[in-house]
């Protein structure tokens, strides 16, 4: 639901249909212009409204005291040389944040969450415990896989990675093209190239 493609109207017969049929919406929303996405979304009960470079009082407004995350991807930003969602208006409203990369070819080539958590902390402000919480904990929510993803916690999935000794934890989010990464592991199992 954005400027130029898909008008409130047509997204709320869309989201109405789809929920008939028991999908619930992630929605692209106000990337090119504050275009009434978040609060279709919100109106029609979406998992996440994603983008939101274009956002004023009336959207977080809308967003808070919903079940609906806002997903900020300043890769497309980044890449588009565009304005950066506003991350601390969000957060000082209460809401909770996710963070995704929106890899694509178009708007942003790069799937690398690390430089996805930098930019959060560098451009949009947000402190790297709050970027990290949202490139995980909050990004499960926003995908609809919390309860199986998203924190190291007994009985979820064991997706984890080790990183080489940093001087603080801030130093993940700043340090953004430090090679720190050491060892991944997906489902506790260590993950090799030949995996």
């Amino acid at each position: 639901c954005d400027a130029g493609f898909f008008t409130v109207d047509e997204t709320a017969r869309i989201l109405k249909k789809g929920r008939k049929l028991g999908l619930r919406a992630k929605i692209h929303a106000n990337e090119l212009a504050v275009s009434g996405g978040v609060q279709v979304g919100v109106a029609h009960g979406a998992l996440s409204v994603d983008h939101l470079e274009s956002m004023g009082p009336r959207e977080i407004e809308a967003l808070a005291g919903s079940e609906t995350m806002p997903t900020l991807l300043p890769g497309a930003a980044f890449f588009l040389g565009m304005n950066y969602p506003p991350a601390r208006d969000m957060i000082r409203a209460g809401l909770g944040v996710a963070l995704a990369s929106d890899y694509n070819p178009g708007s942003s080539p790069s799937g690398n969450m690390r430089m996805v958590v930098s930019l959060a902390s560098i451009r949009m402000r947000m402190t790297p415990a709050e970027a990290v919480n949202a490139a995980t904990m909050n990004s499960a929510y926003a995908m609809g896989v919390s309860r199986d993803y998203g924190s190291i916690t007994p009985g979820k999935v064991a997706n984890f990675f080790l990183t080489a000794p940093m001087p603080s934890v801030e130093f993940f989010s700043y340090a953004y093209q430090t090679p720190l990464i050491r060892r991944v592991f997906l489902r506790g199992e260590e993950y090799t190239e030949q995996s």
